[in-house]
């Protein structure tokens, strides 16, 4: 349970491991557990917030303002519990790949400090994106959607770990590369797998189908500029696909009542 302890470490705000330990050789395949775990908090937020806010329970949450309000505060609460880890690789990544005309170039740019102008501009629209897709998604599909998104996303990360070359020498994305992947990619693709089936059904399949993709080729896309992938662009890859799959829920959701049976949530 070390590894298991070090992926909660590594990504959440809890103070379980060191981020840095031993653990971490083994710790990516746990992680889609823990992105349940922090689903798991987040739609437990989103029925108290229900409750406290007296929403209306129709078919369609629609885009009022409780939740809007109760959207943002979700989104807030997950990249509080992750420190904004994922947030900040995103960002660096944003500059750096749409900020440099060379390999080394990007590469110089994703370890400034500093943050310009790719950063910001995306950063405000990836989470204007999330808060809107959450306020949208029909009720019945709310829970768990909520469950099941972070759980996909961190999938997303273990996949492309396992697809492409790590740039750097040395990083904070190494020390989870020190061990094998596959037994690793097989089991965290076991838990993204059943936690699909058992939350959501087909609907589930078809958004891991959806995260892996977008996983495959965004990370196919930043190694191309990179010459391999880097500790931010896993992050990157992590919010690109919560977003994707949470946006792709939304556009399932516009046919959800005229959906066969076997769509639906089991």
């Amino acid at each position: 349970m070390k590894s298991f302890r070090a992926a909660i470490g590594f990504l959440t705000i809890l103070p379980v491991a060191p981020r840095d330990g031993d653990g971490l050789a083994h710790a990516r395949a746990w992680f889609p557990l823990v992105g349940l775990g922090l689903g798991a908090l987040l739609a437990g937020l989103d029925l108290l917030l229900n409750g406290w806010l007296f929403l209306p329970q129709g078919a369609f949450v629609g885009l009022t303002p409780n939740y809007l309000l109760e959207s943002a505060l979700l989104v807030g609460l997950l990249a509080a519990l992750t420190r904004g880890l994922h947030l900040d690789g995103f960002m660096d990544s944003c500059d750096a790949l749409f900020g440099g005309h060379t390999q080394a170039r990007r590469l110089e740019i994703m370890r400034d400090p500093h943050v310009g102008a790719f950063a910001v501009i995306g950063v405000v629209c990836l989470l204007l994106i999330k808060c809107v897709a959450v306020a949208s998604l029909v009720q019945t599909l709310r829970l768990p959607v909520l469950l099941l998104f972070p759980c996909l996303s961190r999938w997303a990360m273990l996949l492309v770990m396992e697809l492409y070359p790590y740039a750097r020498r040395a990083g904070l994305g190494t020390a989870l590369l020190r061990s094998g992947g596959r037994h690793q990619l097989l089991f965290g693709f076991i838990c993204a797998l059943s936690a699909s089936l058992l939350i959501a059904g087909v609907m589930g399949l078809l958004l891991l189908l959806a995260a892996s993709l977008v996983a495959w080729l965004s990370g196919a896309w930043a190694a191309r500029q990179l010459g391999g992938l880097t500790g931010d662009v896993y992050g990157a890859v992590n919010e690109i696909v919560e977003t994707a799959v949470l946006t792709l829920a939304c556009f399932l959701s516009v046919g959800f009542l005229s959906m066969p049976q076997f769509f639906l949530v089991p």
